[in-house]
C-alpha cells in the first residue's frame, strides 16, 4: 500500500485560542501505541484541556484524551495517560528555558496526520486576562456586524 501524502487535520484545540495569546508554533511527533493511532485515524481524540510539560529533558502532553479503540480489546491503553512528544533535544531545552523565564505555557493546538504520521502542533502561549477575552469577543461581533451590513448593501 503506498504512503499517503499531505496533511489531514484530526482535532483542533479551539479553547486554546480563546484562553491564550499564541506567540510561536512548533511541530512535534507523538509516541503512540497501535490502537491509539487507529483511534486517532477514526477521529476519537480531544485536546480541550491538554497542556505540555518538560520533565528530565523530555516533553510530555497531559490531558490529551484518546478514546479507546472499539476493536482493540486488551491492547487499549489508558485514554488519559501522558504521551511523550518527540522533538530534538536542543528544541526541548530552548522551549523549557522560555517556559521557565517568561512564564509561558506550552499548549497542543492541533493534531493531524502528515504523510501517514501523527503530528502535534504546539503553541507557546501567554494567558489572556478576562478583559482580553471580552475585547476579542467585542471585536469579533463588530467584524461580524460589518460583514452583515456590507453583504446587505451590495446585494
Amino acid at each position: 500500500m503506498p504512503k499517503q501524502r499531505g496533511v489531514k487535520p484530526v482535532a483542533q484545540n479551539k479553547k486554546a485560542y480563546h484562553d491564550y495569546f499564541i506567540e510561536e508554533k512548533y511541530e512535534a511527533g507523538i509516541e503512540l501505541f497501535g490502537t491509539e493511532v487507529k483511534s486517532i485515524r477514526a477521529g476519537n481524540v480531544n485536546l480541550k484541556d491538554s497542556f505540555c510539560t518538560v520533565k528530565d529533558g523530555e516533553l510530555f502532553a497531559h490531558g490529551m484524551h484518546i478514546s479507546p479503540y472499539e476493536k482493540g480489546n486488551i491492547f487499549n491503553r489508558d485514554p488519559m495517560r501522558p504521551k511523550r512528544l518527540l522533538m530534538h533535544r536542543r528544541e526541548i531545552a530552548k522551549l523549557h528555558a522560555k517556559i521557565q523565564q517568561d512564564g509561558l505555557t506550552l499548549v497542543p493546538l492541533s493534531l493531524y496526520l502528515k504523510d501517514s504520521l501523527v503530528k502535534v502542533e504546539l503553541g507557546l502561549a501567554r494567558g489572556k486576562k478576562l478583559y482580553d477575552k471580552r475585547d476579542a469577543a467585542a471585536k469579533r461581533d463588530a467584524d461580524r456586524e460589518i460583514d452583515r451590513t456590507m453583504k446587505e448593501k451590495y446585494r
